[in-house]
């Protein structure tokens, strides 16, 4: 593989060697502050609330357990490199005591259980790496999400990742963006498909092209938690020379709004769009448009960040495992976990990671599946999957038996086993239930179900351990929402549930809630009931959302309703109803101050 060095159309140096390549840049200063400071608060010199805010622009997270963080680390539009992968994988080992990295439905990588002292250590690895947790949390722009398959995508109008990075590159430590009145989650998707699932996000992005201009029709104000909306349309189309002048008149109006800064729980740029409508905020951006800090030149070509992936895609293979014939578990697996790409021979390979972990062991094995099958690379999507990008066709099986080595070789990329969850009590002062552990239940309960039928192997299942929805279960097929009800001896963990949402082909919306809780410990058997009544009353080739359309939630909310009477006394027959998934003691909410609104 050459390594010569040329000047890109980004004006970023570029090298056919992605492993020392970096979207954001990384100031080591910031770390040095970063330990200087969090000794100081150590010491007792810090107000307990001003250190907060400082450690989550730097994207440390309090935990409900004491004195332990979440790290959380960016990754702009999903990309890793395979050396990004091994400094991952590192963390991991020695920083991460359950030895596991997390992949959100953001994009980002987090570690839980991080000990503050270890994470100026922690920070410099993932730097050195090109990584950084940099406005990861707080009332910052957050991590910007892409679809995986930007830029190799068969329906895209062109590929967004260059400009996710620079909008990514252009919010980072910007002036308007350190302590808005709350965060602003960011997408951008190549075509209206709208995989990016732009609607649910504070400020979105869809890939358009008019008269031979590239551009973008530009959306705010969505987002899920305690009100979810759809965003909604500011501009049909923006040329790309203009989407970032946009954006910051968006976000300066939202900084400088009083009203969102009352109540930090109505503090989202949505809530300013409902109040004030869609029509007036556009003609607030016009007017934000005329101010004078609108006439600076913005160098959009020194800000996209342009990786000429193609070039780096491995060659023919002179050595390869053939494919077996009549190996129904790979035929099944290339079936679901792979697509083919736009450029002709090579394949998208989905990784479907359990519950988004993935293991110190596993991260430098993947980096070598992306070396020698993958150009170097990965992408993270908001399915809590790895991906990789441009696998021959001969290369398929080889994959598929690397990562079966790996237990990372499991069919049903995006179907119902494809579960999807937030950490819940795990780790998160907000949660309420045990969302990873109801994600093994019914991860269980799914792989007992009969499989063949092909309708509901396309329901999408996703959860969240408080209705704030980082799971996004509000537009999955079936969304489970943590709760507690009360039961004869005491608090029981508990699920509402949501049914008939989608996020599919542009069409995006909220499901349909059930008024009736399930006990957690029930919750596999809703799911059956509500599989089986799919199944005995769809009509021919009805998908489920279409299903709950037409049929509304008030049969599942009359066949839940017994459920709270069969959780009984607190005794030894019950008990269990009285545990969560997961746990060897007896439930209570115990839900602390959360840090996202800080």
């Amino acid at each position: 593989m050459t390594t010569t060095t040329k000047r890109s159309r980004g004006g970023e140096k570029w090298t056919p060697n992605p492993e020392g390549r970096r979207v954001l840049h990384i100031l080591s200063e910031e770390i040095e502050s970063f330990e200087e400071e969090a000794q100081r608060f150590r010491n007792g010199e810090w107000d307990s609330m001003e250190f907060t805010r400082f450690r989550l622009r730097q994207g440390i997270y309090g935990q409900r357990q004491p004195d332990r963080q979440m790290v959380r680390v960016k990754v702009p539009f999903g990309g890793l490199t395979a050396h990004q992968m091994d400094a991952l994988g590192q963390f991991s080992d020695r920083f991460a005591p359950l030895k596991k990295g997390h992949l959100t439905t953001r994009e980002n990588v987090q570690y839980h259980h991080v000990l503050l002292s270890d994470t100026p250590e922690a920070l410099r690895l993932i730097g050195d790496a090109g990584l950084t947790t940099r406005e990861a949390c707080g009332n910052t722009v957050r991590n910007v999400v892409a679809p995986p398959d930007a830029g190799v995508s068969r329906d895209e109008v062109f590929d967004v990742t260059p400009y996710a990075a620079a909008y990514a590159r252009y919010f980072l430590r910007h002036a308007t963006t350190q302590n808005m009145p709350r965060k602003v989650k960011t997408a951008f998707s190549g075509s209206e498909q709208d995989k990016a699932i732009t609607a649910i996000h504070d400020v979105g992005f869809v890939a358009r092209v008019r008269e031979g201009r590239r551009g973008f029709k530009i959306v705010v104000g969505g987002g899920l938690s305690i009100m979810p909306r759809m965003a909604d349309t500011l501009y049909e189309f923006v040329p790309v020379e203009e989407y970032l002048k946009t954006a910051e008149a968006c976000l300066r109006i939202f900084n400088r709004s009083t009203e969102e800064r009352k109540s930090l729980m109505k503090a989202r740029i949505k809530f300013t769009i409902a109040r004030e409508g869609i029509e007036k905020f556009r003609r607030m951006v016009e007017q934000e448009l005329e101010g004078e800090w609108a006439k600076k030149t913005i160098d959009l070509d020194a800000l996209l960040f342009i990786e000429e992936e193609e070039l780096d895609a491995p060659g023919p293979p002179s050595d390869f495992t053939p494919e077996p014939s009549g190996d129904d578990e790979y035929a099944l697996w290339k079936k679901e976990n792979t697509s083919p790409q736009r450029q002709a021979g090579f394949n998208l390979v989905y990784v479907r990671v359990e519950r988004g972990d993935i293991y110190a062991e596993q991260w430098s094995p993947l980096g070598e599946i992306a070396r020698q099958f993958a150009g170097g690379r990965a992408r993270i999507d908001q399915q809590q999957n790895l991906v990789y990008r441009w696998v021959r066709d001969q290369a398929l099986y080889d994959v598929y038996l690397r990562l079966k080595e790996l237990g990372l070789a499991e069919p049903g990329s995006e179907t119902i086993r494809d579960i999807v969850t937030c950490p819940g009590t795990d780790s998160c002062k907000l949660g309420i239930t045990s969302s990873m552990g109801l994600n093994k239940a019914l991860g269980e309960a799914v792989d007992a179900l009969n499989m063949d039928d092909p309708l509901v192997r396309e329901i999408h299942i996703k959860a969240s351990g408080c209705p704030n929805s980082c799971g996004q279960h509000h537009i999955a097929d079936i969304g489970f929402h943590g709760a507690v009800m009360k039961g004869k001896g005491g608090q029981v963990p508990a699920y509402e549930l949501f049914l008939g949402g989608t996020y599919e082909n542009g069409d995006v919306r909220v499901g349909q809630r059930v008024r009736a809780r399930v006990p957690a410990r029930f919750a596999p058997r809703a799911l059956n009931a509500i599989v089986d009544y799919y199944q005995e009353n769809r009509e021919s080739q009805e998908p489920f959302a279409k299903f709950i359309d037409r049929v509304g939630v008030a049969p599942f909310e009359k066949m839940f309703r017994p459920y709270k009477e069969e959780v009984g006394p607190l005794d030894r027959e019950h008990i269990e109803s009285y545990m969560d998934w997961g746990k060897t003691v007896l439930y209570k909410l115990e839900r602390g101050e959360g840090e996202c609104a800080v």
